[in-house]
This record gives C-alpha cells, sequence and structure tokens, in this order.
C-alpha cells in the first residue's frame, strides 16, 4: 500500500465521510487550460453488493494516480501501481461482507490536481469454503522431497482461481507447480528436491476467492516450514541392501528383507517414496483377512517409519537370517532392530527413499509418491497448466512459482 504524501489520517476521514471529489491547480498553466484527471474507483463508491474476485481497481484518465489509500475494517489493502502509475490494483481478492474506504489524488498533464474519496461494502456469500488442513505443520523441518498438500472442505470447481490465491515464497528461487488430485486436494511440489536449510513460506489468500458456484472463500492460511539436510535412501531388492546417504555421502549400509512377492499384496513397490511418519511401535494387521484364515497376522512392530498407503513401512524385526538373503516379508521393508531404530531416529518427513527390484511399480498417488510423475505430467495436473507451459517457453516462468 502506498499512500500519497502529506495525506493525513484526519483529512482522510473528511473525505470518506462526504465522499466528494475536487479540483485545484498547481503552478502550472492558468486552471480554464489545465487537463482534469477523472478517476475511477471500481467497485464504485456507494456499492453494497460489490464483488470480490476482481479485487480494487483505481484508474485516472489522465496524468498520474500521485495516491491511493485503501483500507478495509481499518487494515491497510496492499497494491501496487503500474509502470505509467495510471492504474493502481490490490494485490488480491477483496473481503467478502467488508466495508472498504479508499481516498485517491491524481494530477494532470497541466498540472491540475483531483482527489476523490468514498466508501463501499462487498457481498456477504450465502456458502463458504476453506481449508482442512496444511501439510507440512507450521515450524516443521522436512526432509527435501516434501510436497505441500492442501486439503479443502467443499469441492473445488473454479480451480484456477483458487490455484492462482496460492503462493510459495523461497529466499532462494525454486521451481514448483501445484497439481490437483480431485477437487478437495492440491499439492505442490517442486522440479527438483527442495535445497537444504531452504525457509519456505505458504500462503493462500482465499478470502473473496471464488471455488464454486456461490461458494467463496473468507479467510486466509499460512505455514512456513524449513527444508533440512539432504538425506536419501536407496533399497535393492534383488540384492536385499539399503544405503542412506545425507549430504551425498553414505552415513549407513543396512542390510534388509522386502516382500516375498507371491502376491501383488505382497510384493514391495518400486519407485520414489517419502517417508510419511513414524511410530514405535505401530500395530499391523493383515489386510482382507479374519482371524483364523491363513496369511493372518496381528503384531506390534518397532520402529516404523511409514512410506506409502497400501502399508509399506521400514521398521524393526529380529528376522537378521533373511537380511541380506531373501525376501520374506509381507511387503514391508525390516531391518536388524538396532539399525531400523537409527533410521527411525533419523528420519525427517519427505525424506526420499528409492527402491527398485520389483515389477510392481508405485502409484503416484499411492501415499506421497508425487516424485513418480515426470515433470510434464506434474504440470499437466495444474488447472493453470497452459500458463505455466507458456511462461515456461518464453524464459520467465512467473507462473512456475519461482520465488513468489
Amino acid at each position: 500500500m502506498r499512500r500519497a504524501s502529506g495525506l493525513l489520517p484526519t483529512i482522510l476521514f473528511v473525505l470518506l465521510a462526504v465522499g466528494c471529489t475536487w479540483l485545484t491547480t498547481g503552478d502550472g498553466p492558468p486552471a480554464g487550460r489545465a487537463t482534469a484527471p477523472a478517476i475511477t474507483i471500481d467497485p464504485a463508491p456507494g456499492s453494497r453488493q460489490a464483488p470480490t474476485g476482481r479485487g480494487l481497481t483505481v484508474r485516472t484518465s489522465a496524468g498520474t494516480l500521485t495516491g491511493v489509500a485503501a483500507y478495509a475494517g481499518g487494515a491497510p489493502v496492499p497494491g501496487r501501481f503500474d509502470a505509467g502509475r495510471t492504474v493502481w490494483r490490490s494485490e488480491h481478492a477483496l473481503a467478502p461482507g467488508e466495508e472498504y474506504a479508499v481516498s485517491v489524488t491524481a494530477t494532470g498533464p497541466g498540472g491540475a490536481r483531483a482527489s476523490t474519496a468514498g466508501t463501499f461494502r462487498t457481498f456477504t456469500p450465502e456458502k463458504t469454503f476453506t481449508i482442512t488442513s496444511v501439510t507440512p505443520s507450521p515450524g516443521e523441518t522436512v526432509g527435501v522431497g516434501m510436497p505441500i498438500i492442501v486439503d479443502f472442505d467443499t469441492p473445488v470447481k473454479d480451480k484456477a482461481s483458487v490455484e492462482r490465491a496460492l503462493t510459495v515464497r523461497t529466499g532462494t528461487p525454486v521451481e514448483g507447480a501445484w497439481h490437483w488430485a480431485g477437487d478437495t486436494r492440491v499439492i505442490y511440489r517442486p522440479r527438483h528436491y527442495w535445497p537444504s536449510g531452504l525457509k519456505v513460506d505458504f500462503v493462500a489468500r482465499l478470502s473473496g476467492v471464488r471455488a464454486a458456484k456461490d461458494v467463496y472463500g473468507t479467510a486466509d492460511r499460512g505455514v512456513r516450514f524449513t527444508v533440512g539436510r539432504r538425506q536419501t535412501s536407496t533399497i535393492d531388492t534383488r540384492t536385499h541392501r539399503m544405503t542412506v546417504e545425507r549430504g551425498g555421502k553414505v552415513v549407513q549400509r543396512m542390510a534388509i528383507s522386502a516382500g516375498m512377492a507371491t502376491t501383488r499384496e505382497y510384493t514391495t513397490t518400486s519407485g520414489v517414496h517419502l517417508t510419511m511418519d513414524k511410530a514405535n511401535p505401530v500395530r499391523m494387521i493383515s489386510p482382507n483377512r479374519r482371524k483364523g484364515d491363513p496369511g493372518y497376522y496381528d503384531v506390534m512392530i518397532d520402529h516404523a517409519v511409514r512410506i506409502s498407503n497400501s502399508g509399506e513401512y521400514i521398521h524393526a524385526k529380529d528376522n537378521v537370517w533373511a537380511q541380506g538373503r531373501v525376501n520374506v516379508s509381507h511387503g514391508c521393508v525390516n531391518a536388524r532392530p538396532d539399525q531400523a531404530k537409527w533410521f527411525y531416529e533419523n528420519s525427517l518427513r519427505g525424506d526420499p527413499v528409492v527402491i527398485r527390484g520389483t515389477d510392481r511399480e508405485l502409484e503416484w498417488d499411492n501415499g506421497w509418491g508425487y516424485w513418480q510423475l515426470s515433470w510434464a505430467e506434474w504440470l499437466a495436473g495444474s488447472a493453470l497448466h497452459d500458463d505455466l507451459v507458456r511462461d515456461a517457453g518464453d524464459g520467465r516462468g512467473d507462473n512456475l512459482r519461482r520465488d513468489l
């Protein structure tokens, strides 16, 4: 928000109270020859059901805008002038059901000055939507593969409008994009793993944004998190080995046993997994089986780190006779108890775990298998796909969220 020099709060109050417009002249041509700039405000002062999605726009027909002061409920409304200072636009959509006060000054080509002020009120929607959850958590330190997952309480039909209201800011420019996984979830992923030590700010400015017919946001949401050390793990189910690297150096080698692969259910998935959560212990129950059925189990497992939604964990087990030699599990990756404990204690959510050697591919929507999609496939899931591709082609990349 920029305010004209000398525009005092007491003067602003008077202007807004009377909603007046007037013309004065400076040291330029005589008043009769000066060109008086015409100022327009959209939404128009006096409106009581103003729309929200277009934001607030102020224009002058001639000369330049010398000052724009806008307030909503006493709080300043941030906005920007265009290069020629003939147009000022608010940075975000307007909040619904809110009273706005605007004061504007402009100077014409002949030095004539014009000012206007007024108030308007935005409409109050009958239906609203909001964010129910954001992952990661505020203040969390995450792995370099961590996505930003946003869930809504209402199906989003106008995905482009909502996606435009989602911003990811980083100190170091990072290329990334949003991908919709249905009508109530959208996920952000960088093109490459996050740089270690990066501070990431996610802001959803949804107040006044239309999600569907007659459905609008009424509140904003934000989360800040930090990217931790770069730790990646590689598992080869054929050699029964797991290697953990940190900062490019090997910090742990583990003998493991993976899924026995007698059925699809018992086959460990190959692909780029992310660590999702962990617990000690975890109760594991055989799916689709009842007590007494062949293959039924109900056990408590120590130091378990989840890597998919299909029941796959990296966990402790004392069957050291199999680890490093043969795959005998029901799909999980198990390791010697002391090494599994080390992995548990040294894992952050979002650490990549790459598994190779099986004929069952990890689905991109199985847990956080988002790195299974190529960058082109990821961009195709954005509601702003055409903008992303165009901007990438012309080298600007603005909508690719490069340090927005």
